[in-house]
């Protein structure tokens, strides 16, 4: 019954943030703070109610894991800013289980990994469909860059590396695992390359300073008067930079920001969540 509630909220929760996510690209903080609370608070009452203190000590651990890997993802650039709080949020509700006994905020967090990653991918190809011959423009560009160029001398020399420790090699179980590592060297650094064009493509927006918001993630340095306002650095941008930026506008100093629009990455946790009730851990599933 307490799972019930508990997993009720999350999805409820999850459903707004990824409606909202799709319509803004961002999720308001008050429903981030809103299922932080209540993840303390349905905890605490708990512990008040049966005797137990397992479920607020949960509910913390879960809070404190989250947060760690939530800033770690951020600053890594991998999540946005409310991102990042709906799954500190996530976990003070579901919590998690020292005696590991419980494992969902352990099978959700896989699985939002394993889900996420197709996710961007699907969400990336549908962008290269509206916009391929950009995407396409783009591609023949950072072929065409030094630092590419560089980078392929390297990717051949690891594939040579590779191929002939796959000739040398007898035993079938490791020459099958270096010829697993030369596919993936090779898919992972043109699935890169595709990246960064469809980013660069169909991912970049001119917008006026008066309609940013709080996070969004500036594509390139702004500087007036010698003076950097903001740019990728900051890990998005901040309500006195925007301050600043209107400012800027108004004295026609500053036309238009271009920002990079992410992915609205939340309705893959809220795919992730049900899957993690309904399913588990697809990890597990698949190596089984």
């Amino acid at each position: 019954m307490l799972d019930i509630i508990i997993y009720s909220v999350c999805i409820i929760g999850l459903i707004i943030a990824a409606i909202t996510d799709i319509k803004t690209r961002e999720v308001p903080d008050w429903l981030n703070f809103s299922l932080i609370a209540a993840g303390i608070g349905l905890n605490l009452l708990f512990t008040v109610i049966l005797h137990d203190y397992k479920y607020i000590i949960n509910s913390i651990a879960g809070f404190l894991a989250f947060f760690i890997i939530a800033l770690i993802m951020f600053y890594t650039g991998q999540w946005g800013g409310g991102d990042s709080k709906i799954i500190m949020g996530l976990g003070a509700l579901v919590g998690l289980d020292l005696s590991f006994k419980g494992r969902v905020l352990i099978d959700f967090l896989i699985n939002s990994l394993i889900i996420g990653a197709a996710y961007g991918l699907v969400w990336s190809s549908v962008l290269t469909v509206r916009k391929w011959k950009g995407v396409l423009k783009e591609v023949r560009k950072i072929c065409r860059s030094k630092k590419v160029k560089a980078s392929k001398k390297v990717l051949f020399l690891i594939i040579l590396i590779l191929i002939m420790f796959i000739i040398f090699q007898k035993d079938p179980i490791i020459k099958f695992f270096l010829l697993g590592m030369l596919v993936l060297s090779i898919i992972t650094f043109y699935l890169w390359i595709y990246i960064k064009a469809v980013e660069k493509s169909a991912m970049l927006k001119l917008v006026a300073p008066h309609k940013l918001t709080e996070g969004d993630w500036i594509a390139k340095d702004i500087v007036v008067d010698k003076k950097r306002i903001c740019g990728p650095k900051d890990l998005g941008i901040s309500k006195p930079q925007i301050k600043e930026l209107i400012a800027l506008y108004r004295k026609k100093k500053v036309k238009n920001v271009l920002i990079k629009e992410g992915l609205p990455f939340v309705p893959s946790f809220l795919i992730a969540f049900i899957i993690t009730l309904f399913i588990g851990n697809i990890l597990l599933l698949l190596l089984a």
